[in-house]
């Protein structure tokens, strides 16, 4: 990207901002670096089909340096103070779970890091779970993007049949807002980082 396309999407990003929801000042920067590199605007047809006027990929923040520090300055704010491991499914889950957990021990903050695999191993011995990750740990479910919430609700689930204890779940950006319901009939406390209202979209559009 050039210096001038970069500088156009900042001060594209701060007109947009005038008009949304205010934030603190964490969320608002990571909320500043979604606009800029993660929204596209257009016409899209979504996974489910549906048609829609801007596409969210949320990798673009988190698989960078500046936007995965903005991401860890966000979600460390709300993690537990007893949590012990990050992680989620591959691969949504993974920039987040191992970008968060480097961040959070340079910070004096110890928190293990692992992926979810979509199917479990033919040999071995952790099934679905690559990484660090122990029975009995405290664990922060994590993904990129939700519009469903079957994701962070599948990696619930192994995290749960594995041994260990999911204290919260979170998101870079909710999209459909349907996961809070979700995760709250499961007993799984939730808090996304980001939603699209706060981008200046409707739920599910």
């Amino acid at each position: 990207m050039s210096a001038g396309f970069g500088c156009f999407g900042r001060v594209r990003s701060a007109a947009m901002s005038a008009d949304l929801p205010p934030l603190s000042p964490a969320l608002d920067a990571l909320r500043a670096h979604v606009l800029e590199h993660s929204v596209k605007r257009g016409t899209f047809t979504l996974k489910s089909g549906a048609t829609s006027s801007w596409f969210l990929d949320t990798k673009q923040t988190a698989c960078r340096p500046d936007g995965i520090l903005l991401v860890a300055d966000a979600l460390l704010d709300v993690v537990p103070d007893g949590a012990t491991a990050i992680g989620g499914l591959t691969m949504g889950g993974d920039p987040m779970a191992f970008g968060v957990a480097a961040i959070a021990a340079t910070r004096g903050r110890q928190l293990r890091s692992f992926s979810v695999r979509k199917e479990a191993k033919d040999h071995g011995v952790t099934g679905r779970v690559a990484g660090a990750l122990q029975p009995g740990d405290r664990v922060v479910v994590t993904e990129d993007t939700t519009t469903r919430g079957t994701s962070i609700m599948e990696a619930v689930e192994v995290v749960r049949a594995f041994g260990a204890e999911v204290v919260l779940a979170t998101v870079i950006v909710d999209r459909g807002g349907t996961c809070a319901a979700m995760c709250d009939t499961a007993g799984v406390p939730y808090h996304p980082l980001l939603t699209a209202p706060d981008l200046g979209f409707d739920f599910g559009t």
